[in-house]
């Protein structure tokens, strides 16, 4: 079925967080809903539509920010109080706007998630899970890693309390009380979670989740074990998926899955079978969605998708036609309702043109006297910076509540800037002195008009770290600019997974010495990206990591006074090594080393790099024949006499440019990696070998494997 939906824009507020709208239950079938949203200002909203304005309901005064909003009330009844978490604080409203609940939480940090069920209520700081019936403290767990999201089964349904937790460390957690009942591994960071059908489906037991890098999996939370159902990936390159919500948009009997992406892309997935899910629909708005649902708002009779933006837009996707053409010779005529809409926004228009000019000569005015004083304006900046497995690439993401101006971006270690295609800015780059400075990208990305939301491709080099900046300067009066930091780690370019292969040929580093659990957990930390910042429980932890640029593990084993780190790849080991010796040396501690090298380890990795190398390489000559290969197509006009090869050169010209433009330097990469593999190999068995580098990068080119394997073991 075909699917025609219109955008309208409602309502702006204040700048909102994931999960803070929703719509409150209809009065009759098909009747208009009631919309309440709650912003970053504190200030619960909430509105309905009437003749296509947006009418208030109540509005709360300012306050702390608000994390979440949740609609509950009593079991099997309609869900229509409203909740709110701000800071560790939750409160309760009746749908008029009347506040029945305060009840601050024994948490000392903020609240990061919360769900309702009835009498229950489920809340999340960063790493601390709490459930409270009748506001009396329940149950409690600590997670080994940051909690983004929280759910429980329904309850009517499964007749138990099964709270689900989606952490950052690729897990969602199924508990029973205060314990850990599983663990479900799913394909990436979940950042939010949903009951299918919003009810958990036939069994009540099955979740959907999106993930950060805009994966969605639906799976069954069994009492025993997790049955996993489907999962979609995100071959088109999207966003993040920040909210889900399940509605009937078609009107067939069957709800859909909505899902809102911090890119600003809506789709509408349809359920073709139980466990197979398929795109249906999507629309691209500019900034990124925090909260959707499926309901009735701007008129009787015609469903929508509602939609809130991180800047406050309340948008609907709505079924009812917008448009209206006339035939031939006909005149459109405009319904009496749309005109005196169009008459107040022209008048309401006016209106704010007059007083941004008052306030501007205000403003000048008052700047030419001896006693002015300028005010800082504040502006809010929603920013992400993770890595990519698909590219080996770390996306910045910014995000400002007015349009931007322009972003100025620096960094102390070698990055690549790479191209992004949705960015529309135009980018310069300026000269760096990297000896005294440590200054070694300088680049400016000047925004078109209106544009909110910016992303940035950088990619790192393993065993240089140090600090990426992005100076925001938005289109507002007078001038200000905010700087928002980012660490580039030694080990950049590793990302955590759940386990790795243990048949490969592995080096050992060990490191024992007088230090204490947090103190090595904190080096840990400094050196490998997706690592929890909090010591985790216990005596001892192992992490696994995979390198996404080579595909090479990294196990990661450590306890009070003793650590050892595994890697099928030497470099790894040898910068772990250098990083950790350092960060020891800094606080005065004295360890002791010793390490375990593996000759077959050398080629092992050599075998994963050469294909990729040896891809480069051909690329990188194809790019080059093609200028020439053009120049005699324009001379010769007919390129039949060509061999296969270089008329199948020719016919992908576009492609390969746009390949070879998309990855710049990667043979160069490549390169390096193999010439780090080189020096590190032969440092550990005391040797100095960079007088032989030149004669390894010379035949590297169009050397074969057996080749570069052979020159690794001669040189010894």
């Amino acid at each position: 079925m075909e699917l025609s939906l219109a955008r309208v824009d409602y309502l702006q507020v204040g700048v909102t967080a994931q999960k803070t709208m929703r719509l409150l239950p209809a009065s009759g079938r098909r009747a208009t809903q009631k919309v309440v949203v709650g912003d970053q200002d504190g200030v619960i909203t909430c509105f309905g539509i009437k003749k296509g304005e947006a009418v208030p309901v109540f509005k709360t005064l300012p306050g702390q920010k608000i994390a979440r909003l949740e609609l509950g009330g009593a079991l099997n009844t309609p869900q229509e109080k409203i909740f709110v978490a701000t800071g560790s604080e939750v409160r309760g409203f009746t749908k008029r706007g009347k506040q029945f609940l305060s009840f601050e939480t024994n948490l000392t940090e903020s609240i990061k998630a919360m769900h309702i069920s009835g009498a229950d209520l489920f809340l999340c700081a960063s790493y601390i899970y709490n459930h409270y019936c009748d506001c009396k403290d329940q149950h409690y767990y600590l997670s080994g890693d940051k909690i983004n999201d929280v759910l429980c089964l329904p309850v009517h349904k499964v007749n138990c309390i099964t709270p689900v937790l989606a952490c950052q460390d690729r897990v969602l957690r199924v508990l029973q009380g205060s314990d850990l009942l599983y663990e479900v591994e799913v394909p990436g960071p979940p950042t939010v979670l949903a009951l299918k059908n919003g009810d958990g489906g036939d069994s009540g037991e099955e979740i959907v989740y999106g993930t950060s890098d805009g994966k969605l999996g639906l799976t069954q939370i069994t009492g025993t074990k997790p049955v996993p159902k489907c999962e979609v990936g995100n071959d088109k390159k999207r966003g993040g998926i920040l909210c889900i919500d399940s509605f009937d948009i078609l009107g067939d009997g069957v709800k859909e899955l909505l899902v809102g992406r911090d890119d600003g892309t809506v789709e509408i997935y349809n359920f073709r079978s139980a466990d197979d899910l398929v795109l249906q629909y999507d629309h691209a708005l500019p900034e990124s969605i925090s909260s959707i649902q499926g309901g009735c708002v701007g008129k009787d009779g015609y469903d929508e998708i509602l939609v809130c933006t991180y800047s406050g837009w309340l948008t609907g996707l709505t079924t009812e036609p917008v448009h209206r053409e006339g035939g031939s010779g006909e005149e459109l005529k405009l319904s009496q309702e749309m005109q005196s809409k169009i008459s107040s926004l022209r008048n309401e228009l006016e209106h704010l043109q007059m007083k941004v000019l008052q306030e501007r000569e205000k403003y000048q005015q008052s700047s030419q006297s001896s006693t002015a004083i300028s005010s800082v304006p504040a502006f809010n900046v929603n920013d992400k910076f993770t890595l990519n497995k698909d590219d080996a690439s770390y996306s910045l993401i910014l995000e400002v509540q007015t349009a931007i101006d322009n972003v100025l971006v620096q960094s102390d270690v070698p990055v690549d800037l790479l191209d992004v295609d949705k960015n529309s800015a135009v980018v310069s780059f300026s000269s760096c002195d990297s000896e005294p400075n440590s200054n070694f990208l300088l680049a400016t990305y000047r925004c078109q008009a209106n544009t909110t939301r910016l992303e940035l491709k950088v990619r790192s080099i393993e065993g240089q770290y140090g600090t990426l900046q992005a100076y925001i300067t938005p289109r507002i009066q007078p001038k200000t600019c905010q700087v928002h930091q980012y660490q580039i780690k030694p080990l950049s370019l590793h990302q955590r997974t759940h386990s790795i292969d243990h048949d490969r040929p592995m080096n050992t580093l060990m490191l024992k010495g007088q230090f204490s659990f947090a103190e090595i957990h904190s080096w840990v930390v400094f050196c490998l990206p997706e690592v929890p910042e909090k010591t985790p429980a216990g005596e001892s932890i192992t992490f696994y990591f995979q390198n996404t640029f080579l595909g090479t593990q990294l196990e990661s084993t450590y306890r009070k006074g003793e650590g050892c780190f595994k890697s099928d790849n030497i470099s790894t080991i040898s910068i772990l090594k250098d990083v950790l010796s350092k960060e020891a040396t800094k606080r005065k501690i004295n360890l002791n080393i010793s390490y375990d090298i593996n000759e077959e380890s050398v080629r092992h990795t050599l075998k994963l790099i050469h294909p990729k190398l040896e891809y480069q390489q051909l690329l990188a000559k194809k790019v080059h024949l093609i200028d020439a290969l053009r120049e005699l197509q324009v001379h010769e006009g007919n390129v039949d006499f060509l061999l296969p090869k270089y008329r199948s050169i020719l016919e992908e010209a576009d492609q390969l440019l746009e390949e070879y433009k998309r990855q710049p330097a990667h043979l160069e990469r490549l390169y390096g990696m193999i010439t780090d593999l080189f020096i590190d190999k032969f440092k550990f068995k005391g040797t100095n070998v960079k007088s032989k580098v030149p004669l390894l990068l010379e035949m590297l080119d169009g050397c074969d494997q057996d080749g570069l394997i052979a020159f690794f073991d001669a040189a010894a």
